[in-house]
């Protein structure tokens, strides 16, 4: 029970997170808010560190750096998602692979087994995701080959992060989560730097490397994305000025990095299957929040995810 509630609420920060990113990200480049994000939750992760304990190991040091890399390649993944679409489309199909990718792990290769209560609430859960991640209003569009390709790698990669985190050892508390994002600054770093040099190569400033360009693709710094908002009129959203863009990316960053400790709890008190499964309810949180504070509409078949997405929960917690 603990654990499913756990990853329920992990989802929830998750999407909260993705929300703030989106915001800093009508200001701030993807990669740029992505960068400040990890750097963020570094330091909110090395703070409490010390506060929980835990073991610095060779493994765990190494599966977190592995898990940093796969986080890096999910986020590079979704912006070519992105960039490509239709994302009415290709949200939900990344998040549903996500959710199955790490689930089948932990049923065929963990051995977890199930009550049949259980069994059914990964289904409704699934359903849940479809649901939830749901664009409304988007125009329907065939994807190509490539896009689906990007998507089904975004989801199995953002799996892949689930499936390497619960390889850590118990005893090592946050040590895996600091390495990954540690991992994530220094790759996320790098990019923006290039970005920067190559910029001021062409005669551009810094400044304005690192400010929006081209179309608007949202933000993905945790490994998912807020592709409902990407998508949203700059008049639909609140005033983001250029400071305010750099605040948002620091909450981001923190909110990340709450969730994945969430997460990791989640993972050591349970299955990995359940956890995956509520993991990816994570635009659940956006959506609430963009109902909360954008003031925006939430539609029919979302309220009908969110709902079951609580059954799905309660079913789960007792399996």
């Amino acid at each position: 029970m603990l654990s499913a509630a756990l990853a329920l609420v992990g989802a929830l920060v998750y999407g909260s997170a993705d929300f703030l990113g989106g915001l800093a990200a009508r200001r701030i480049r993807s990669i740029v808010v992505t960068a400040v994000a990890a750097a963020s939750g570094l330091v909110a992760l090395a703070i409490a560190q010390p506060l929980v304990g835990g073991a610095w190991t060779s493994a765990d040091i190494v599966w977190g750096i592995l898990a940093g890399l796969v986080g890096v390649v999910a986020v590079a993944l979704l912006y070519a998602c992105l960039a490509i679409g239709p994302m009415s489309i290709l949200s939900p199909l990344t998040a549903v692979v996500s959710a199955i990718a790490p689930m089948l792990w932990g049923l065929l290769v963990n051995g977890e087994a199930l009550a049949p209560i259980g069994y059914a609430g990964l289904g409704i859960a699934l359903v849940a995701v479809v649901l939830v991640g749901f664009i409304p209003g988007a125009k329907i569009v065939r994807p190509s080959a490539r896009g689906l390709l990007m998507a089904v790698g975004a989801g199995l990669a953002i799996g892949a992060f689930l499936i390497v985190v619960d390889q850590t050892d118990d005893g090592s508390g946050l040590v895996p989560l600091v390495v990954s994002r540690g991992t994530s600054v220094v790759v996320t770093a790098a990019v923006v730097g290039v970005l920067v040099v190559a910029g001021m190569r062409r005669g551009r400033t810094a400044a304005s490397v690192l400010e929006v360009s081209g179309p608007l693709l949202g933000a993905t710094p945790t490994g998912h994305a807020d592709l409902e908002h990407a998508a949203a009129p700059a008049s639909t959203l609140l005033r983001v000025t250029a400071p305010r863009a750099w605040w948002l990316a620091i909450a981001c960053g923190i909110a990340d990095a709450a969730a994945n400790a969430l997460l990791l709890v989640a993972l050591r008190a349970g299955d990995l299957s359940i956890v995956s499964a509520l993991t990816a309810l994570y635009p659940a949180g956006t959506i609430l929040l963009a109902a909360l504070v954008l003031r925006e509409r939430v539609a029919a078949v979302q309220w009908i995810g969110l709902v079951l997405a609580l059954v799905a929960g309660g079913m789960l917690a007792v399996a």
